[in-house]
Protein backbone atom coordinates (compact mmCIF):
# COMPACT_ATOMS: atom_id res chain seq x y z
CA UNK A 1 0.00 0.00 0.00
CA UNK A 2 2.80 2.40 0.65
CA UNK A 3 4.81 2.11 -2.23
CA UNK A 4 1.25 2.15 -4.27
CA UNK A 5 0.99 5.88 -2.56
CA UNK A 6 4.18 6.74 -3.02
CA UNK A 7 3.98 5.85 -6.56
CA UNK A 8 0.77 7.77 -6.73
CA UNK A 9 2.40 11.04 -5.62
CA UNK A 10 5.33 10.52 -8.15
CA UNK A 11 2.51 9.83 -10.90
CA UNK A 12 0.92 13.14 -9.84
CA UNK A 13 3.86 15.62 -9.71
CA UNK A 14 4.85 13.82 -13.23
CA UNK A 15 1.35 14.90 -14.56
CA UNK A 16 1.49 18.29 -13.04
CA UNK A 17 1.96 21.61 -15.09
CA UNK A 18 5.28 23.25 -15.10
CA UNK A 19 4.35 26.11 -13.14
CA UNK A 20 3.37 23.57 -10.41
CA UNK A 21 6.40 21.58 -11.03
CA UNK A 22 8.40 24.63 -10.63
CA UNK A 23 6.89 26.15 -7.20
CA UNK A 24 7.64 22.23 -6.27
CA UNK A 25 11.20 22.02 -7.26
CA UNK A 26 11.93 25.60 -5.29
CA UNK A 27 10.49 24.32 -2.30
CA UNK A 28 12.42 20.89 -2.38
CA UNK A 29 15.40 23.28 -2.30
CA UNK A 30 14.14 25.46 0.38
CA UNK A 31 13.70 22.03 2.23
CA UNK A 32 17.19 21.09 1.51
CA UNK A 33 19.02 23.95 2.28
CA UNK A 34 17.19 24.43 5.80
CA UNK A 35 18.32 21.11 6.80
CA UNK A 36 21.33 21.56 5.52
CA UNK A 37 21.21 25.03 7.84
CA UNK A 38 19.47 23.55 10.76
CA UNK A 39 22.26 20.23 11.17
CA UNK A 40 25.23 22.79 10.39
CA UNK A 41 24.20 25.39 13.23
CA UNK A 42 23.04 22.52 16.02
CA UNK A 43 26.63 21.46 15.52
CA UNK A 44 27.83 24.74 15.98
CA UNK A 45 25.81 26.24 18.70
CA UNK A 46 26.10 23.27 20.59
CA UNK A 47 30.07 22.72 20.12
CA UNK A 48 29.65 26.89 21.20
CA UNK A 49 28.17 26.56 24.53
CA UNK A 50 30.10 23.05 25.67
CA UNK A 51 33.35 24.54 24.97
CA UNK A 52 32.09 27.99 26.80
CA UNK A 53 31.16 25.84 29.43
CA UNK A 54 34.73 24.75 30.00
CA UNK A 55 36.25 27.59 29.40
CA UNK A 56 34.40 29.53 32.16
CA UNK A 57 35.27 26.53 34.63
CA UNK A 58 39.08 27.71 33.23
CA UNK A 59 38.24 31.32 33.52
CA UNK A 60 36.58 30.80 37.11
CA UNK A 61 39.96 28.41 38.27
CA UNK A 62 42.90 30.22 36.96
CA UNK A 63 42.07 33.88 37.83
CA UNK A 64 44.85 34.57 35.49
CA UNK A 65 44.60 36.23 32.59
CA UNK A 66 48.35 35.33 31.20
CA UNK A 67 47.48 31.62 32.35
CA UNK A 68 43.84 32.00 30.62
CA UNK A 69 44.76 33.35 27.57
CA UNK A 70 47.19 29.81 26.93
CA UNK A 71 44.57 27.89 27.79
CA UNK A 72 41.84 29.86 25.60
CA UNK A 73 44.12 27.78 23.09
CA UNK A 74 42.07 24.84 23.45
CA UNK A 75 38.80 26.55 23.19
CA UNK A 76 38.32 27.33 19.77
CA UNK A 77 35.01 27.22 19.62
CA UNK A 78 34.07 28.83 22.74
CA UNK A 79 32.27 32.18 21.90
CA UNK A 80 33.19 33.30 25.50
CA UNK A 81 36.96 32.25 24.54
CA UNK A 82 36.86 33.95 21.72
CA UNK A 83 35.27 37.70 23.57
CA UNK A 84 38.02 37.17 26.33
CA UNK A 85 40.99 36.48 23.87
CA UNK A 86 39.90 39.89 22.32
CA UNK A 87 39.72 41.90 25.56
CA UNK A 88 43.27 40.46 25.99
CA UNK A 89 44.63 41.33 23.31
CA UNK A 90 43.90 45.08 23.82
CA UNK A 91 44.87 44.99 27.47
CA UNK A 92 47.80 43.06 26.80
CA UNK A 93 48.63 45.97 23.87
CA UNK A 94 48.21 48.62 26.90
CA UNK A 95 48.56 47.47 30.24
CA UNK A 96 52.93 48.62 30.11
CA UNK A 97 51.42 52.32 29.30
CA UNK A 98 51.11 53.75 33.10
CA UNK A 99 49.93 56.73 31.49
CA UNK A 100 46.51 55.21 30.03
CA UNK A 101 43.25 56.77 31.23
CA UNK A 102 40.80 54.94 29.40
CA UNK A 103 42.74 51.41 29.37
CA UNK A 104 39.13 50.24 30.82
CA UNK A 105 37.28 51.99 27.73
CA UNK A 106 39.04 50.91 25.20
CA UNK A 107 39.23 47.38 26.35
CA UNK A 108 35.09 47.13 27.13
CA UNK A 109 35.04 48.34 23.48
CA UNK A 110 36.90 45.89 21.99
CA UNK A 111 35.04 43.37 24.40
CA UNK A 112 31.91 44.83 22.53
CA UNK A 113 33.22 44.62 19.10
CA UNK A 114 33.84 40.89 19.64
CA UNK A 115 30.74 40.52 21.28
CA UNK A 116 28.65 41.99 18.34
CA UNK A 117 30.78 39.87 15.67
CA UNK A 118 30.19 36.79 17.68
CA UNK A 119 26.92 37.28 17.26
CA UNK A 120 27.05 37.90 13.90
CA UNK A 121 28.49 34.75 13.27
CA UNK A 122 25.90 33.04 15.71
CA UNK A 123 22.94 34.31 13.71
CA UNK A 124 24.55 33.72 10.38
CA UNK A 125 22.23 31.53 7.74
CA UNK A 126 19.72 31.32 10.62
CA UNK A 127 17.46 34.11 9.32
CA UNK A 128 16.64 32.14 5.79
CA UNK A 129 14.71 29.66 8.22
CA UNK A 130 12.54 32.31 9.43
CA UNK A 131 11.62 33.59 5.68
CA UNK A 132 11.06 29.60 4.54
CA UNK A 133 8.79 29.04 7.27
CA UNK A 134 6.84 32.49 6.67
CA UNK A 135 6.89 32.17 2.35
CA UNK A 136 6.99 28.27 1.90
CA UNK A 137 3.38 27.86 2.55
CA UNK A 138 2.47 30.62 0.65
CA UNK A 139 4.47 29.22 -2.45
CA UNK A 140 2.90 25.91 -2.14
CA UNK A 141 -0.66 27.99 -1.82
CA UNK A 142 0.51 29.55 -4.89
CA UNK A 143 1.09 26.19 -6.48
CA UNK A 144 -2.44 25.20 -5.31
CA UNK A 145 -4.25 27.67 -6.60
CA UNK A 146 -2.19 27.61 -10.51
CA UNK A 147 -3.09 23.98 -10.08
CA UNK A 148 -6.77 24.07 -9.74
CA UNK A 149 -6.97 27.14 -12.00
CA UNK A 150 -5.29 24.42 -14.45
CA UNK A 151 -7.95 21.96 -13.31
CA UNK A 152 -11.10 24.27 -14.09
CA UNK A 153 -9.59 25.09 -17.07
CA UNK A 154 -9.60 21.29 -18.19
CA UNK A 155 -12.98 20.50 -17.10
CA UNK A 156 -13.79 22.82 -19.02
CA UNK A 157 -12.49 21.29 -22.22
CA UNK A 158 -13.26 18.41 -21.31
CA UNK A 159 -17.08 19.47 -20.73
CA UNK A 160 -17.28 17.20 -17.33
CA UNK A 161 -17.68 18.24 -14.31
CA UNK A 162 -17.79 14.90 -12.80
CA UNK A 163 -15.46 13.36 -9.67
CA UNK A 164 -13.17 11.31 -11.91
CA UNK A 165 -12.52 14.39 -14.02
CA UNK A 166 -12.25 16.64 -11.27
CA UNK A 167 -10.16 14.98 -8.65
CA UNK A 168 -6.96 13.68 -10.28
CA UNK A 169 -6.43 17.49 -11.00
CA UNK A 170 -6.75 18.41 -7.90
CA UNK A 171 -4.87 15.89 -5.91
CA UNK A 172 -1.84 17.36 -8.30
CA UNK A 173 -2.71 20.57 -6.93
CA UNK A 174 -2.80 19.78 -3.50
CA UNK A 175 0.64 18.53 -3.35
CA UNK A 176 2.25 21.99 -3.55
CA UNK A 177 0.98 23.15 -0.10
CA UNK A 178 1.70 19.98 1.45
CA UNK A 179 5.22 20.38 0.40
CA UNK A 180 5.31 23.97 1.35
CA UNK A 181 4.24 22.63 5.05
CA UNK A 182 6.93 20.08 4.93
CA UNK A 183 9.48 22.62 4.04
CA UNK A 184 7.97 25.31 6.71
CA UNK A 185 7.42 23.47 9.74
CA UNK A 186 11.37 21.68 10.39
CA UNK A 187 12.60 25.34 9.31
CA UNK A 188 9.73 27.40 12.18
CA UNK A 189 11.36 24.39 14.73
CA UNK A 190 14.24 25.11 13.94
CA UNK A 191 14.64 28.73 13.69
CA UNK A 192 13.10 28.83 17.11
CA UNK A 193 15.75 26.32 18.94
CA UNK A 194 18.89 27.81 17.27
CA UNK A 195 17.11 31.46 18.34
CA UNK A 196 16.86 30.18 22.18
CA UNK A 197 20.02 29.22 21.95
CA UNK A 198 21.79 31.88 20.47
CA UNK A 199 20.06 34.57 22.59
CA UNK A 200 21.48 32.41 25.65
CA UNK A 201 24.84 32.86 24.16
CA UNK A 202 24.85 36.31 23.51
CA UNK A 203 23.68 37.21 27.15
CA UNK A 204 25.88 34.64 28.24
CA UNK A 205 28.71 37.04 26.38
CA UNK A 206 27.36 39.98 27.83
CA UNK A 207 27.60 38.93 31.32
CA UNK A 208 30.64 37.55 31.14
CA UNK A 209 32.12 40.60 29.27
CA UNK A 210 31.57 42.64 32.50
CA UNK A 211 32.67 39.58 34.51
CA UNK A 212 36.29 39.87 32.62
CA UNK A 213 36.79 43.50 33.28
CA UNK A 214 36.00 43.68 36.51
CA UNK A 215 37.69 40.25 37.52
CA UNK A 216 41.04 41.08 35.85
CA UNK A 217 41.42 44.22 34.89
CA UNK A 218 41.17 45.14 38.45
CA UNK A 219 43.82 42.85 39.55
Amino acid sequence: MLEHASGGIVSMIAGSGPVVVMVLLVLILFSIISWAIIAWKFGFVRKSMNESQDFLDSFFDLRNADKLFAASENYRNSSLARVFRAGYIEYSGMRDRATASNVKERIMLAVKREVNAESKRLTHMVPFLATVGNTAPFIGLFGTVWGIMSSFQNIGLMKSASLAAVAPGISEALVATATGLVAAIPAVMGYNYLAHQIGQIERDMEDFALDFVDSYLNQ
